[in-house]
C-alpha cells in the first residue's frame, strides 16, 4: 500500500488531485472552528467544558457529522446536512412525482436540473436550520439549560438583537452554501465524492479527542480494549459493505446493420446492504421526536408521561430505546430499498436489450425474481444495519458515563467513514490501474 501511495505521488495529475482534495479539506476545517460574528466563544468553550460532552438528544447526530462545529454555531456550523437532507427528500419525491421521474430518465441534462432543486432546497434548509439553532441558542436550550450563566449570544452588546440574529443566520447559511460548493469542487477537480469525504472528515476529526476521553476517564486499560473492538467492527463492516449476490445476465446476439451486437454475460450486483446509512439516519431522525416533544414541557415540574419518555425513549442506554430504534432501521430498510431498486423497471430494460437470467423467462418472471432475491438478502442487510446502529448504545451502558454520548466509534460513525474510505480508495485504485500500476491494494 505504501508503494501505492509513492506512485500516486510521483503520477502528476493524481498527485494534483490529492494535493487539491487535502487543501480544501483544510478549508473545511477551518471553517468549522471559525465562530460566527455575535457569538462568544469564550462562553461556548465554557459551556462545553460545563457540559462536558457536547450536545445531548435531538444535537447528537448533527454534531456528530459537523465534526463538532454546530455547538459552537461557527460558520460552517450546519455542515452538509441541509445537502444531504435535500438529496434525500428529491430522491423520496422522486417517486411521487412525475416530473421529477421524468428528470430523472432524461440522463445528465435532468440529473443537472435534479442537482439545481437540490441546491435551492439546501438553502432553504440551511435558513430553517440556522434559525432553529440560533433560536436554541438563545434560549439555552441548546446545552439543555446547562449554561445560562455563560450566554452564547451576548445581548446589550449595543447591536439591536433583530440584527445580531439576521447576521447569524445569515452568515450559517452562506456557510452551508459554501461547503456544499466546496464539496462539488472536490467531486469535480479532487478525488473520490466531495460531499462524502467532508462527512467523512467531520467524524475523523472528533475521533481524537473522543479517544484521549476514554483515557482521561477508564485509563490505558479501557482505551485499548475499545482500540481493538473498533477494528473489529470496522473489519466486519468492511466485509458485509462489499459482500453483494450477482444475479448472471446474458445478452443474446443481434444484428443491426452489418455488425452483432450482444452476445456477452454480465452480472447485476445486489449489494447486502442496498439501503447504506439513509435507514439509520432515518430511525435517528424519528426518534428524535420524543426529544423534541419534551421540549414544550416544563423540565423543573416533569409529570408521569413526561418522566417515562425521558427515562425509556429518550434515554439511549434504556432497553425501549434501543428495541424501537432497532426495528425502525429495519423497517426503513426494506422501504428505502423498495423505493430505490424497482425489479420491474430492471427486468424491462434487461428485455429491451435482449438481456435474461440464465433459466428465467424475461419481463414478468424475471421481475419477480429478482424481488424475491432482493427481499431475501435485505433482511440480513437490515439486521446487520440495526446491530451496528445499536453499538453505541451498549457502548453508552459499558462506560457508563454520560459524557460519551457523542461516542463516534460505532454506528454511524463506522458506517460513514468505511463506505467512504472504500469508494474513496476504489477512485484510486481505478487511476493507478489507468496507468498500468499494480494498483492501491495488492
Amino acid at each position: 500500500m505504501l508503494s501505492a501511495f509513492l506512485s500516486a505521488f510521483r503520477t502528476p495529475d493524481l498527485r494534483k488531485k490529492l494535493l487539491f482534495t487535502v487543501g480544501i479539506i483544510a478549508v473545511y476545517r477551518l471553517g468549522a472552528t471559525l465562530p460566527s460574528p455575535g457569538v462568544s466563544y469564550g462562553n461556548v468553550q465554557k459551556c462545553l467544558d460545563t457540559l462536558q460532552g457536547g450536545s445531548t438528544g435531538v444535537l447528537n447526530l448533527l454534531d456528530l457529522f459537523s465534526g463538532g462545529a454546530l455547538l459552537q454555531l461557527s460558520v460552517f456550523a450546519l455542515g452538509i446536512m441541509p445537502y444531504i437532507t435535500a438529496s434525500i427528500i428529491l430522491q423520496l419525491l422522486t417517486v411521487v412525482i412525475p416530473r421529477l421521474e421524468q428528470l430523472r430518465k432524461e440522463g445528465q441534462a435532468g440529473q443537472a436540473k435534479i442537482t439545481q432543486y437540490t441546491r435551492y432546497l439546501t438553502l432553504g434548509l440551511g435558513i430553517l436550520q440556522s434559525s432553529a439553532f440560533v433560536a436554541l441558542a438563545r434560549s439555552g436550550q441548546l446545552f439543555n439549560n446547562q449554561c445560562d450563566q455563560f450566554p452564547i449570544v451576548p445581548k446589550g452588546t449595543g447591536i439591536p438583537d433583530w440584527l445580531t440574529l439576521t447576521i447569524l443566520v445569515m452568515t450559517m447559511t452562506s456557510g452551508t452554501g459554501v461547503v456544499m460548493w466546496l464539496g462539488e469542487l472536490i467531486t469535480d477537480r479532487g478525488v473520490g465524492n466531495g460531499m462524502s469525504v467532508l462527512i467523512f472528515t467531520s467524524i475523523a476529526a472528533r475521533l481524537p479527542s473522543e479517544g484521549w476521553k476514554i483515557k482521561t476517564t477508564k485509563g490505558w486499560g479501557m482505551f485499548f480494549l475499545v482500540i481493538a473492538l473498533v477494528l473489529l467492527v470496522i473489519t466486519a463492516v468492511t466485509f458485509i459493505e462489499q459482500a453483494q449476490r450477482r444475479i448472471p445476465v446474458q445478452y443474446a446476439k443481434r444484428m443491426i446493420g452489418r455488425r452483432m451486437y450482444g452476445g456477452t454475460s454480465t452480472y447485476i450486483p445486489l449489494k447486502v446492504n442496498q439501503a447504506g446509512v439513509i435507514p439509520v439516519i432515518f430511525a435517528s431522525s424519528l426518534l428524535y421526536l420524543p426529544t423534541l416533544i419534551l421540549q414544550f414541557f416544563d423540565p423543573n415540574n416533569p409529570g408521569k408521561t413526561q418522566a417515562w419518555i425521558q427515562n425509556h425513549i429518550v434515554k439511549a442506554s434504556a432497553p425501549e430505546h434501543i428495541a424501537i430504534y432497532f426495528l425502525l432501521i429495519v423497517f426503513f430498510t426494506y422501504f428505502y430499498v423498495s423505493i430505490t431498486f424497482n425489479p420491474t423497471e430492471v427486468a424491462d430494460n434487461m428485455k429491451k436489450y435482449g438481456g435474461f437470467v440464465p433459466g428465467i423467462r424475461p419481463g414478468k418472471p424475471t421481475a419477480e425474481y429478482l424481488d424475491f432475491i432482493l427481499s431475501r438478502i435485505t433482511l440480513p442487510g437490515a439486521l446487520y444495519l440495526g446491530i451496528i446502529a445499536i453499538l453505541p448504545n451498549f457502548f453508552f451502558i459499558w462506560l457508563d458515563n454520560q459524557q460519551f454520548q457523542n461516542f463516534p466509534f460505532g454506528g454511524t460513525a463506522v458506517l460513514i467513514m468505511v463506505g467512504v474510505g472504500l469508494e474513496t480508495v476504489k477512485q484510486i485504485e481505478s487511476q493507478l490501474m489507468q496507468r498500468n500500476y499494480e494498483g492501491f491494494l495488492r
